[in-house]
């Protein structure tokens, strides 16, 4: 299968090293500085404090993409798709999956013309150490689903991906998309702002106090079905990524962007169309765009 991956950040790298096994693998970079790298140097991996044998890809500037690839994987930041839908509508020929956080990009979605494409949820924790180096941090699971179309490709890539990088096929996008929108509605505000590993939310009682209205106040304003289930998978997520640090609190710490808009700004959008008051997420939400007016300052 012909791969493209469109994004040179942590995801983008992540899944260009570990496709690269048994796919022709292209990675689409922001800049010709960085395609440049990981052609000279090829792509590294870094395990458990293990570097790993450097994988073959082709890195080509995200300008010359020309979309023939079976499958391209869009592995950008939610706030970045914008200036890439209007190429994937003229461009994209192939099959497209979406791995962006938040419910937002969804209405983007169907403007798309190719016949099938997918979204995906990544519970792999990763960090990019420089332009062609990513670090695997914590081992996890891809989710997918189809937004439209059929689902064999998604197939074919659940069988050629290694065994330590499974994927799995869900029956419903909506719900495996929320189900993540949650726990980064909860995790990554909290972290960024008390400036903590994701497990000192659970296991410091009083922030775990904030943690449990912050659930419950998503869970208000999304009307969530069965609350127990989706509290349980936010615990469970915060008990295996507990040593880590989220990437919103690594964006913060970095001077970046951070895709509050797309988290919390979704979820302060639907409460006010429902008339629904939300303290928590306005509060966090103008935390976080504080922390990001001040980095824009400086």
């Amino acid at each position: 299968m012909k791969i493209g991956i469109i994004g040179g950040g942590s995801i983008g790298l992540l899944f260009s090293y570990y496709l690269s096994m048994g796919s022709d693998v292209s990675i689409y970079t922001r800049t010709r500085e960085q395609a440049d790298s990981i052609n000279e140097n090829g792509l590294h991996l870094v395990k458990s404090g293990i570097e790993h044998t450097p994988a073959k890809v082709t890195a080509v500037p995200i300008q010359e993409w020309k979309g023939n690839d079976d499958l391209t994987v869009v592995a950008v930041k939610q706030y970045q798709l914008d200036g890439l839908i209007s190429d994937l509508k003229d461009k994209a020929k192939g099959s497209i999956l979406f791995l962006q956080n938040g419910y937002g990009h969804i209405k983007l979605l169907s403007e798309l013309e190719t016949s099938e494409v997918y979204v995906g949820s990544v519970e792999h924790g990763a960090v990019r150490k420089n332009g062609f180096t990513v670090q695997h941090n914590g081992l996890g699971v891809t989710r997918t689903a189809i937004f439209k179309g059929e689902d064999d490709l998604l197939r074919e890539l659940s069988t050629i991906s290694p065994s330590g990088f499974p994927f799995i096929i869900e029956p419903d996008f909506k719900e495996m998309l929320i189900k993540k929108l949650v726990v980064n509605s909860v995790i990554n505000p909290l972290t960024a702002i008390l400036k903590v590993k994701n497990g000192e939310l659970i296991h410091n009682p009083s922030y775990f106090e904030i943690f449990k209205q912050m659930f419950d106040e998503c869970a208000y304003v999304l009307d969530l079905p069965n609350r127990e289930q989706y509290f349980k998978n936010l615990m469970t997520v915060c008990e295996k990524t507990a040593n880590n640090h989220s990437s919103m609190y690594k964006d913060i710490e970095n001077g970046r962007q951070t895709e509050i808009d797309a988290i919390l700004g979704y979820l302060l959008e639907l409460s006010r169309r429902k008339n629904i008051k939300a303290p928590l997420i306005h509060n966090y939400y103008h935390c976080i765009k504080g922390k990001e007016h001040e980095r824009e300052g400086a």
